[in-house]
Parts: structure tokens; sequence; C-alpha cells
């Protein structure tokens, strides 16, 4: 039997998320508009759970890859056969019908763009800041609203940058925003607040702005790396199961 032609490559970049990957992949399954013409590819960091052989009982592709956010979805979009890639992290869920919202806005001429964000908490103080998601700058951006891209276009500009350990979605975004008129849909996807619930909210999110500020003031990546290692890599142990929205 001919194999069809995906329209979307899903790009899933994972590290010891075996509490979340299942999830994900199930409402993936559940919630785009004809999962046929979708092809998933889970790239795992090195993972020491389950990850893997999670991942490995969906009908989705899976590989291994050297660790580094910037470096997986790479090696993901490397072997993608879709004409768009959607990079999604395994704690984002994105809205029902995603796949035919993303095809629509591609056809409207919309290389690159993402959606809207809210997190899954009902704190005012994480709503205040998801608010922001909606404004076309890249300082409002980051890698847990999803990123679509045209397989052209990733080529074109050389996908992202490995050099940057943390910070990758951004210097991305950013780059593409300089040359491309840069779309964001009003549907919303639901990402997982565990972090700031790990770290505290304000704490963490001061940190977040202190990384902006240092790399609007000219830190390379080495120097991002090692403030976001210091101040929130070493401090955070994040709790799993990130809740599954329900719309």
């Amino acid at each position: 039997m001919k194999r069809v032609q995906p329209h979307i490559s899903i790009v899933i970049p994972v590290l010891n998320e075996g509490d979340t990957i299942g999830n994900l992949l199930t409402y993936l399954n559940q919630r785009s508009f004809d999962r046929s013409s979708l092809e998933v590819i889970v790239v795992d960091g090195g993972s020491t759970d389950k990850t893997f052989k999670i991942a490995g009982e969906f009908n989705v592709t899976v590989l291994k890859s050297l660790k580094g956010r910037a470096k997986q979805m790479n090696a993901g979009a490397k072997i993608a056969s879709a004409n768009i890639l959607y990079f999604l992290h395994a704690d984002t869920f994105p809205p029902k019908n995603f796949d035919s919202l993303i095809l629509d806005s591609v056809k409207n001429g919309s290389s690159v763009g993402c959606f809207r964000m809210h997190f899954d908490s009902a704190s005012r103080f994480l709503r205040f800041f998801a608010w922001f998601s909606r404004i076309n700058h890249p300082i409002c951006r980051g890698g847990d609203q999803s990123l679509f891209i045209t397989q052209e276009l990733f080529l074109q500009t050389q996908g992202f940058n490995e050099k940057y350990l943390v910070y990758e979605d951004n210097e991305f975004i950013a780059r593409l925003s300089r040359k491309n008129d840069f779309k964001i849909l009003p549907e919303y996807v639901t990402t997982s607040a565990r972090k700031y619930k790990a770290l505290g909210m304000v704490r963490l999110q001061y940190h977040f702005g202190v990384i902006h500020f240092k790399n609007y003031m000219g830190a390379g990546p080495e120097q991002l790396h090692a403030y976001y290692k210091k101040k929130i890599g070493s401090q955070l142990i994040v709790p799993q199961n990130p809740t599954k929205p329900l719309r």
C-alpha cells in the first residue's frame, strides 16, 4: 500500500518525559482534524526513564539524538517528509483541529507562525504574562507557544542554532522575524505551569526576564546557559503529569 504524503510533520523533542509523552500523543490523535495527514517524530535526547519505550507504543517515528533541544529539533526536521514542520514541546497541547488551522494559515501565505498561549493554571500572575503571547514581537515569543514553519523556510534559515542549549526557540524566532512576516494564530495552546510551580512563579519569571535582558545586551549562548544552569536548572525539580486540556 502506497504511503500517503503527510501535510505536517510534528517534531517533539523529549528528555525524561515518560509521564507526559503518552498524554500528548493520545491528545494529538484525538484532537487533530485529520490524523492520517500528520507525521509525528519524537526525538529523544537520552532519556533514562521510559520515554522512548512509551513513545514507541504509538504510531509515530521515534529516534535518538544528542542532548539539546536545538539538536533534537534539527534532527527531527532532517528526516521529516512533510512540507510543513510543527515544533511542539512535550507538555504543550495545541488547540482542537490545530493541523487544519496551520494548513489554512500556510495556504493564506504565512510561512511561519505560532498560536497564542495560556497555562494550565488559574494563577492571575501567569494569566497576565500569557496575555502578551498575542503581541507580535519576538520578546513575546517562546517555544511553549509551539512553532509552525514551511520546510523551505526552515532550510533557508538553517534551522535552530545548536550552540544554544537554552533560548534556542527565541533566537530562531527572532532571526525569522527580521526577514519574514510572523503569524500569530488567535487560537490557544495550553502549556504546563509545572516549572513555575517547582521554582516559584515570580522567581522563575524574573530569571527568564534576566535571560532576555542578557541576550539583548549581547550575551552569547554560553553565557545564557551558564545563567540558566546556575539560577534555574540546578534548582529545578519539575513535577510531572501536566494537566491535559479538556477542550
